[in-house]
């Protein structure tokens, strides 16, 4: 297999997915299991290697069509290996076919130490036809046609890890909860395989959700507003009322615990961890330090929330805006940079609320460092209050019952922003820097 290793080793270090950038991977193939292959000679596998390039090792799942003709879409062309000419599995239809069938038909596919089981909410489902889109980061997604005439949107995981994924449990329990604010779970694939130190991972591999018509990215649309200088308060509003009522179903449908003394000890551990991060590589933060650390025992001291589940990593580019549906909330995976295990753990729901009110901050900020700048700070504001507006209407008082915890929440957030910004936008630092100093100076007046 060192020839397939090798081939996959040099293709993937190409791919948008590879998340050890400015690295060459250096594979060690796992496992393998064979899907049924849809007609032909054609062989369908999913591999999973180890890449021991990062510190710490991790593990990608590779779908692969092997062919023994060269017909196949040349951009998603890995190369030859054992006669066969192998191809990109999501820009596949065979692939995406007997994925679909997999999951929506419960079947099970044996391999070489790992093996895959289908799950589903519904019906089976045929596929008619699909196609890869192009703007993925840490997972492939494809549209699919279905037989019935609708559409369905499938994503492949690329990063596998042992344990709960919440982007199909939180929208599992939330399509058997009867959510309007989510696309419906149609199936998904759990999967077993080696770990890169030789125990055994179990974990999800795909997921099929239905595909939300006429939708519009949140982040997209809000921008396009700004720069018009169009109000964008009602949508606001109804965004902010969709959060919650988002997070009023979550707490019906999955556990929720109250905060204890541990929990916060906990949370403000890695609120300060962070900000010694921050001050060490952006030292005007220091003279910020004591006014972040006050805002963060304050919150500490204040009345403790019921955790539950959460999005996670809410914010504009997490929600579609459909004329038909209202706001969709979408990508349940959680924050990218925190553990897996972690990640499903029920938390305060004003995380998410911060999150939301950042993203609105950098509309503006993205605006500004425009060649030509436009000055939406106002706009931000807006949208900002209406957003919080909205989230009241459903959620009563707790916006203000909770207001310590938001504020530290989104103190936060703007500190972690710093430090990334530092590292890769240095020019965008004054965008989390002035946010940290409004929320500071709103706590003074």
């Amino acid at each position: 297999m060192t020839e397939l290793t090798e081939l996959v080793g040099s293709w993937m270090r190409r791919q948008r997915w590879y998340s050890t950038k400015n690295v060459e991977p250096r594979l060690r193939l796992l496992a393998s299991f064979d899907a049924e292959p849809a007609a032909g000679d054609v062989r369908i596998v999913t591999h999973f290697f180890a890449d021991d390039a990062p510190r710490t090792p991790r593990v990608y799942q590779v779908p692969v069509v092997a062919r023994t003709e060269r017909d196949g879409d040349e951009a998603a062309l890995i190369g030859e290996a054992g006669g066969r000419f192998l191809y990109d599995g999501p820009t596949e239809e065979a692939y995406v076919t007997a994925l679909v069938q997999l999951m929506t038909g419960e079947e099970r596919a044996e391999g070489r130490d790992a093996h895959a089981q289908g799950h589903t909410l519904g019906e089976r489902i045929a596929l008619r036809s699909s196609r890869r889109l192009t703007g993925e980061q840490s997972n492939t997604s494809i549209v699919g046609e279905l037989a019935d005439g609708r559409r369905a949107l499938i994503k492949v995981f690329r990063v596998v890890q042992d344990g709960e994924n919440p982007d199909v449990s939180t929208l599992a329990a939330l399509t058997a909860g009867g959510s309007r604010r989510t696309p419906s779970l149609l199936g998904w694939l759990t999967g077993r395989w080696p770990t890169a130190d030789g125990r055994t991972a179990s974990g999800e591999l795909a997921l099929m959700q239905d595909f939300v018509p006429g939708a519009e990215d949140g982040w997209e649309l809000a921008v396009s507003a700004a720069e018009r200088g169009e109000d964008f308060t009602e949508r606001a509003y109804q965004l902010g009322g969709g959060t919650a009522e988002l997070h009023r179903l979550m707490a019906q449908v999955l556990p929720t615990t109250r905060a204890t003394t541990e929990d916060v000890a906990r949370a403000l551990d890695g609120m300060f961890r962070r900000l010694t991060v921050t001050t060490t590589e952006v030292p005007e933060v220091e003279e910020l330090r004591a006014g972040i650390a006050a805002v963060y025992e304050d919150a500490a001291a204040a009345p403790l929330p019921t955790l539950q589940r959460i999005h996670g990593d809410l914010h504009l580019g997490q929600v579609l805006y459909s004329l038909e549906r209202g706001w969709q909330f979408i990508d349940f995976e959680g924050e990218p940079l925190r553990p897996l295990a972690e990640r499903a753990l029920p938390d305060a729901t004003m995380r998410d609320v911060a999150g939301m009110l950042r993203s609105f901050d950098y509309v503006a900020g993205s605006l500004a460092r425009r060649d030509t700048p436009i000055d939406a700070a106002g706009w931000a504001g807006d949208a900002r209050q209406s957003y919080l507006d909205g989230y009241a209407s459903v959620a009563g008082g707790e916006v203000e019952e909770f207001r310590l915890l938001l504020d530290a929440f989104e103190l936060d957030k703007a500190v972690y922003e710093i430090a990334y910004e530092a590292r890769h936008r240095p020019a965008w630092i004054p965008i989390p820097l002035s946010a940290v100093q409004r929320l500071l100076a709103s706590r003074v007046s």
